[in-house]
């Protein structure tokens, strides 16, 4: 009994689905509104990442302060920060490390420290967020940062800022790869659109399982799909700017180019895939678009509200050329607008269809 009782046991862990953690630091220069964003996706929603409910998707444990279960005191028997000791010392693989918030120079100063995620054991002190990059960068099969600070560095990276922040990439060399060969991959957004960061964490982790190619990214690593257009190609407002129609105040629905939208430059894909449940958007809602998924964000898209350079020019030949484009259209409006004059009672048939009788 007792041997065929092991050799069940040894069946059932060589058969054991493997597991890919997902590894969630958000101890970087942020609000935590990536984190919070994630938590009303929908398509996928986390839950449904977590409990497996997508067909084909790896078994998946995710290590994210949100959602954590292991909160025990350091050093006990269910402590959170456990995990990332594990994967330091090579006890998880695969897994995929997510960062959120921008990483400070900790070489700028002489003491102290800007920003940390728990305590070192040797030495009691706490950790920097860039120390465990270092340490965990060259373990993870992928590193995905999510949001524009820990994308592009974002507003804490601002001129004059004296934490000298950056992006990960920033941080670990655009040219990085993982030891599976990937790329770091940028979801920007402040905060980021929460479905274009599940959907990408999804794309990931069927790409650890072998089920998906190498994710599509675009030269500021920017999954191509998500934001390979900009803001005024899916604006429903972008109809305004073709016939030189433009708002002068909040509450118009016109095109917002001329109080300060960057949406023709801008790679994003919220007025098309909308916020919550496809609802809700910056400009869908009346909001001008500051370029928060932009790299050069937002030292090159201030002061807000002003109206954009070039946009003066482009709005001076979209009134004119919109002004003829409307004249043309209210002369076919006119005649469209009408029903055809066959369509009345009468003994004559006037659609031009010729009877056989």
């Amino acid at each position: 009994m007792s041997t065929q009782s092991g050799s069940k046991e040894t069946t059932a862990k060589t058969t054991e689905e493997p597991v890919v953690h997902i590894l969630w630091i958000n101890a970087g220069l942020s609000c935590d509104g990536d984190s919070v964003a994630l938590t009303s996706a929908t398509q996928p929603s986390i839950e449904e990442i977590v409990l497996g409910a997508l067909p084909g998707l790896p078994k998946v444990e995710v290590h994210w302060p949100l959602i954590a279960f292991d909160s025990g005191p350091e050093h006990g028997s269910d402590s959170f920060i456990d995990w990332f000791f594990k994967a330091e010392r090579g006890e998880l693989d695969p897994f995929v490390l997510v960062v959120e918030g921008s990483i400070p120079n900790e070489r700028i100063k002489q003491e102290g420290y800007w920003c940390g995620f728990g305590n070192n054991p040797e030495t009691g002190q706490p950790m920097t967020t860039s120390e465990w990059l270092d340490r965990l960068a060259p373990k993870a099969t992928a590193v995905l940062a999510a949001g524009t600070c820990a994308t592009y560095g974002g507003i804490h990276a601002m001129e004059g800022n004296p934490t000298g922040a950056m992006g990960v990439a920033d941080y670990l060399g655009w040219d990085w790869r993982s030891k599976a060969g990937l790329p770091i991959v940028n979801v920007p957004g402040c905060p980021v659109q929460p479905d274009n960061l599940s959907e990408t964490i999804v794309y990931l982790l069927y790409q650890v399982a072998g089920q998906a190619p190498m994710i599509p990214l675009d030269e500021a690593l920017r999954p191509t799909w998500l934001f390979g257009y900009t803001v005024h190609e899916g604006c429903d407002r972008a109809g305004y700017y073709e016939q030189g129609q433009f708002a002068t105040e909040y509450g118009s629905p016109q095109c917002l180019v001329k109080i300060g939208c960057w949406g023709p430059v801008v790679k994003c894909n919220v007025p098309k895939r909308g916020w919550l449940n496809g609802v809700g958007g910056c400009p869908n809602v009346g909001g001008i678009c500051i370029a928060c998924t932009m790299p050069g964000f937002p030292d090159k898209f201030m002061p807000f509200m002003d109206e954009p350079p070039g946009a003066l020019v482009s709005s001076t030949v979209s009134t004119a050329y919109g002004g003829v484009i409307r004249r043309l259209r209210a002369i076919t409006i006119k005649t469209a607008d009408k029903e055809p004059k066959w369509r009345r009672r009468g003994r004559e048939l006037l659609t031009g269809y010729r009877a056989p009788w």
